[in-house]
């Protein structure tokens, strides 16, 4: 059996095969033929679709960069809104509300760095060349998204992770080395952290603003402060002492302030006595004086009377405590005087 007994029926002498197979006409078929306006109807539903596809929303803690092209042309705030989809456009949603956290010297988690690298960042030098070992943590918060992705360098890692947290996390070491390296180790250690915290803020806030970042810094929290392990023990010794000299200054300060004051006032109280007996004598010596004046006056025009009243005033006032009789020098008998109850009583004529 060859190929054409095969073609005609698939044995010799047959029938059927490729010979019975009937003839297909194409305009007969039940599909309707495609049309022009079938092909401009697909390819408006098409585009429709892909133009439904820049709808985008935004949440409240939210902003979104919209770019064409590649360039910002807009920042978007909560709610709906459209973009051209790509790849003639992209949206990017920033997370702006969030309060983000970046820690230097240590890490919440324990994870994401080796000792090695937490030792090397908590270790710096202060301005007696001293070595401190600082822990801090820098909050701060996205307020330009369009500044925040595209103002920095690292774009990678702020894709991926919106929160920039290399930069931040060089720039806040960075200040807390130029600021622990302009201070006292005493100032770092106690009274100064204060100081030092609002000063790392100030100084990262300007870096960031420089960097056109786009980031506000809400607060620098120093969470551990303390010389290194080595020599810690000598520094408790001196801070110990330190605090027991600090301790005798305020006492000795309260002693004196107490003391003083004290001791001012009595003075004051000695010296208006001494003003008073003063004022005193002064008022009696002017009395005396007037009065004499006024005695010699009298006494110049009755010389007689003036002496004998002076003489009964003395009389008075030497014999307070006496019971006293004054009696006519003419009176002869004084019998009639005579203190007959037995009280002594003098006579003066």
């Amino acid at each position: 059996m060859g190929w054409d007994d095969k073609r005609r029926g698939g044995a010799p002498g047959g029938s059927g095969g490729f010979d019975k197979i009937p003839d297909f006409n194409m305009d007969k078929l039940p599909f309707p033929p495609i049309r022009p306006y079938h092909v401009v109807g697909a390819l408006l539903a098409a585009l429709g679709i892909w133009l439904a596809t820049g709808l985008y929303r935004v949440e409240l803690q939210e902003q979104a960069v919209v770019m064409i092209f590649g360039k910002h042309t807009k920042t978007s705030g909560p709610g709906l809104g459209w973009a051209p989809p790509s790849p003639i456009g992209m949206v990017i949603k920033v997370t702006t509300e969030e309060i983000k956290r970046v820690e230097v010297g240590y890490r919440t988690a324990g994870v994401g760095a080796s000792g090695e690298e937490l030792g090397k960042e908590r270790l710096m030098l202060t301005m007696g060349t001293n070595i401190v070992d600082i822990q801090m943590s820098v909050q701060y918060r996205i307020n330009d998204p369009a500044a925040f992705l595209f103002s920095v360098a690292d774009r990678e890692g702020v894709l991926a992770d919106m929160g920039l947290y290399s930069t931040v996390k060089a720039v806040a070491e960075a200040a807390l080395r130029e600021v622990v390296g302009n201070t006292d180790i005493d100032d770092v250690l106690t009274v100064g952290r204060g100081k030092v915290e609002s000063e790392v803020l100030i100084l990262m806030q300007a870096t960031l603003d420089k960097y056109k970042a786009g980031i506000t810094v809400k607060q620098v929290q120093l969470q551990d402060v303390h010389p290194p392990e080595q020599v810690r023990e000598a520094f408790r010794d001196v801070n110990n002492a330190e605090e027991d000299k600090n301790r005798l200054i305020r006492e000795a300060e309260g002693y004196r302030n107490s003391v003083i004051p004290e001791a001012r006032g009595q003075a004051a109280q000695i010296i208006a006595n001494a003003e008073a007996f003063k004022a005193e004598k002064v008022a009696k010596a002017s009395g005396d004086a007037q009065r004499f004046e006024a005695q010699q006056i009298e006494y110049a025009k009755a010389p007689a009377i003036t002496r004998k009243r002076l003489s009964l005033e003395m009389m008075e006032e030497v014999l307070a405590g006496v019971d006293k009789i004054v009696v006519d020098p003419s009176v002869r008998s004084v019998l009639p005087l005579l203190n007959l109850d037995g009280k002594k009583v003098e006579v003066a004529k």
